[in-house]
C-alpha cells in the first residue's frame, strides 16, 4: 500500500516532459543549435560544429531548462525529408524554426516551408520561434528584416510567435531564446490539447 501512494505522489510531483519540434532548411544549423543546448544545458557536451553532419532522419536532445524537461527532436531539412515533418506535430508542444539568417537566396523556400507546416492542424496554437541563426556572418538579416520577409506579424494572431537571432556555433542568444519558449509553453493550452487527443485515441 506504502509503494501506491508513494508511486502516486512521484508522479504528482513529476514534471510533464515538454516536446520541442525543430525543423527548418537542410544546412541552416539545426543540428548544431541541438548540440550547442547539449552543451548548455547537460553534463554531457555536444559535438563541435565542425563535427556535425547532415541529419537523415531523426537527432534527439534531452535537457532541462529553467526547472521544465525538454525533449527535441531534430528532423532532417532537405527537400526530400521534410514529408516526415508532420509525424511529429501532434505531440509537439512548440516549434522551433531554423533559418539561416546569411543565406538571403532561400528565404523564399524557407518561409514556403514554414507556411506549410503551420498550415497543418495538428500544429494549432503551438507557440513558434524562428530563429534567425548565423547571425554573427557578415551580411547576416536583421531579426526585424527577417520578421516582416516570414510575417510574424500576421502568424502572431494565431500563436505565440518570436523571431530572435542565435549563433549556433557560440551559443550566443540560445538561452534567450530557450526562455522565451519555456515561458510562452508553460502560458499556452497545447499541453491540454495534447492531453485531450491522446486521451482520444
Amino acid at each position: 500500500m506504502f509503494g501506491l501512494f508513494s508511486g502516486c505522489f512521484e508522479a504528482l510531483l513529476r514534471k510533464e516532459e515538454l516536446h520541442v519540434l525543430l525543423i527548418g532548411l537542410d544546412k541552416a544549423g539545426k543540428t548544431t543549435l541541438l548540440e550547442r543546448l547539449k552543451t548548455l544545458y547537460t553534463d554531457l557536451p555536444g559535438l563541435e560544429a565542425d563535427k556535425v553532419l547532415p541529419t537523415v532522419g531523426l537527432n534527439l536532445a534531452h535537457f532541462q531548462a529553467l526547472g521544465i524537461p525538454l525533449l527535441c527532436w531534430d528532423v532532417g531539412g532537405a527537400a526530400g525529408l521534410r514529408g516526415i515533418w508532420s509525424k511529429y506535430y501532434g505531440e509537439c508542444h512548440a516549434v522551433v524554426f531554423v533559418v539561416d539568417g546569411a543565406d538571403r537566396g532561400r528565404f523564399e523556400e524557407a518561409k514556403a516551408a514554414l507556411d506549410r507546416a503551420l498550415a497543418d492542424p495538428d500544429l494549432y496554437g503551438a507557440p513558434l520561434l524562428v530563429l534567425a541563426n548565423k547571425h554573427d556572418v557578415v551580411g547576416a538579416a536583421s531579426p526585424a528584416d527577417m520578421a516582416e520577409v516570414f510575417g510574424l506579424v500576421q502568424l502572431s494572431e494565431m500563436r505565440p510567435c518570436s523571431m530572435q537571432a542565435v549563433t549556433a556555433r557560440t551559443g550566443e542568444g540560445v538561452k534567450a531564446a530557450v526562455q522565451w519558449l519555456v515561458e510562452n509553453i508553460k502560458k499556452s493550452q497545447r499541453s491540454e490539447l495534447i492531453r485531450r487527443r491522446m486521451l482520444a485515441q
